[in-house]
């Protein structure tokens, strides 16, 4: 991370806009899973994954995503593709629009033969039930 959460927290408080500049184009903010480990650790109670998913969102608005976190991005928007066709995660249809964009087009891929025998990976979608309700909160939320 080229900040830990410590600093960007730190960052924002300055309400600086040459620190939000160097946050939204920063690495770390892609680097974090939202494993949520620092909100149950923090004494007082500060939501950082949620912070993280809006540094996030403001950076790909306005198009400072960080070089190094092509791969990252690429994920991210591969899997929200998955979320918003079938409302649920769909692993091959992940995996491929991933691999379009990253164009990481042979890594892992020895890998798929062992999952698909094993049942791993679903050949077709499943989709829920009132599918429209998840694309109206895309729709929704990527005009905001």
């Amino acid at each position: 991370m080229d900040y830990p959460s410590s600093m960007i927290l730190r960052m924002l408080q300055t309400e600086n806009p040459a620190n939000d500049e160097k946050l939204l184009r920063s690495h770390s903010i892609w680097l974090c899973v939202n494993c949520e480990m620092c909100l149950s650790r923090c004494p007082i109670e500060i939501d950082i994954p949620s912070m993280m998913d809006y540094l996030r969102q403001r950076s790909v608005s306005e198009k400072k995503v960080n070089r190094k976190a092509k791969n990252v991005f690429a994920f991210h928007k591969s899997f929200l593709n998955s979320i918003k066709l079938t409302g649920r995660l769909y692993e091959i249809g992940l995996i491929a629009d991933y691999k379009r964009q990253s164009l990481n087009l042979l890594q892992d891929v020895s890998l798929a033969p062992k999952m698909l025998r094993r049942g791993k990976l679903p050949l077709l979608p499943e989709s829920i039930r009132r599918i429209s309700q998840i694309r109206k909160i895309f729709k929704r939320t990527s005009k905001q």
